[in-house]
């Protein structure tokens, strides 16, 4: 597969970048630490209060008010499970000139601004990402994972199904695609069934192939991620696709079908879009990006507000949290939070709960991350302020504990 070339030097780069981290293992191996706080979002829609968060080594053992010594004192903090983005692509970046480079750059410049991307991207409070999908995300994830570089633990789709209509293949071979990326190391499979909404959004795959291709993922035990808008929506609900990625201009019985067949939907309030038209210069001109696709996204800004505030009114649609975060958004993925909040109208306490517990579940990893609460992984992180009063306090991350390491941990007031 033509991933396969460029992986091992791109891997030899960003190693070098973090050859100077000590492992995760090395450093937090069974160590005891204590957390105080006085204020707990524990990430399933319950807010503790005066108590006391015990870990050993990468994970929580025990939340106990009279636990001791403490190590880390955050109280007069919001404190709560690290974030989950549903939807990044942690290693598009800005090339040389300063144009949008894409995702396919394997150069030495391009290695380091991807591990640039994941650094920034921890300090913004984000422990577990979902990067869908590029095959330059491969090495970063396992250099990630091994301890060799700072970020957070990536989740990849590597090479994405993309539709083309009948040149897309039939469905034996799209179903041969998908045994492809599972054997290249896929942790999911992303699968465009729409254009760009900068083209208009048509649907690409019929609706046999996305069965072809959600079924083949489901009985190789891995999840489905699906680029959709208008019509698309539906045929990959009714294909039992995991999660339909965006939605624009799904209809309301649309969702409640998404609500009945248990599929997740991860739409975007604002900041995709916003980025792009805050660096328009940039992605002008690249391939993909036209300035009639710039008058479309400004107009489907405000139909994508509209999306949120139907969908958060949908009973029991199961709504994730994802940025769809490329150049120019790393770091800054917390800004999704405003947007929903602000211009969706999401309650903010369903807004974190987005990020945390129902994330954990979308990824199938509910038994590891997403809460705080004994037995799960020390994903912690500590706000300057109140995001159930406010919600730009989640532009203001004081404190970054991953896996049990501190990375951040600053004295209140400096992020302001």
């Amino acid at each position: 597969m033509r991933f396969t070339k460029v992986i091992p030097g791109f891997l030899i780069m960003l190693s070098a970048c973090g050859l100077s981290q000590p492992t995760v293992a090395q450093t937090a191996a069974l160590k005891r630490t204590i957390i105080a706080a006085s204020t707990v979002l524990d990430g399933k829609g319950h807010v503790l209060h005066n108590t006391r968060i015990v870990i050993e080594g990468a994970k929580i053992v025990a939340i106990d008010p009279k636990a001791g010594p403490v190590d880390y004192d955050l109280r007069g903090l919001s404190v709560l499970p690290g974030w989950i983005d549903a939807h990044v692509h942690v290693t598009w970046s800005f090339g040389p000139d300063g144009k949008n480079g894409g995702a396919g750059r394997t150069t030495q410049e391009a290695a380091y601004a991807a591990a640039t991307n994941a650094w920034v991207t921890l300090m913004a409070g984000f422990t577990t990402i979902q990067s869908v999908g590029s095959p330059t995300d491969v090495p970063l994830r396992d250099a990630i994972a091994k301890g060799l570089l700072p970020g957070p633990r990536i989740l990849t789709a590597i090479e994405p199904l993309t539709g083309r209509g009948e040149r897309t293949g039939t469905p034996a071979e799209i179903r041969a695609f998908i045994r492809k990326q599972k054997e290249a190391g896929a942790d999911l499979i992303k699968i465009f069934a729409s254009q760009s909404i900068r083209q208009g959004g048509a649907m690409t795959l019929s609706q046999e192939q996305l069965h072809a291709a959600c079924d083949e993922a489901k009985k190789l035990g891995l999840r489905t991620l699906v680029h959709a808008y208008k019509e698309a929506v539906r045929a990959a609900t009714i294909a039992g696709c995991t999660e339909v990625e965006h939605g624009t201009m799904a209809t309301d019985d649309d969702l409640k079908l998404m609500a009945e067949k248990g599929t997740y939907l991860d739409p975007q309030a604002g900041l995709v879009i916003e980025n792009y038209l805050l660096n328009k210069d940039k992605y002008l001109g690249t391939p993909g990006y036209t300035e009639e696709g710039f008058v479309a996204m400004q107009r489907v800004l405000s139909l994508n507000h509209e999306l949120v505030q139907r969908a958060s009114k949908t009973k029991g649609l199961k709504i994730v949290f994802g940025t769809d975060a490329v150049a120019g958004a790393h770091g800054r993925n917390a800004e999704e939070f405003i947007d929903r909040v602000r211009d969706g109208s999401v309650d903010p306490l369903t807004a974190m709960v987005s990020a945390n517990s129902l994330g954990a579940e979308a990824m199938g990893l509910s038994d590891q991350i997403g809460s705080i609460a004994p037995g799960l992984q020390a994903d912690i992180i500590a706000l300057d302020g109140d995001p159930l009063k406010d919600i730009t306090a989640v532009r203001h991350v004081v404190f970054v504990m991953k896996a049990g390491m501190v990375y951040k941990n600053l004295a209140r007031g400096a992020t302001h």
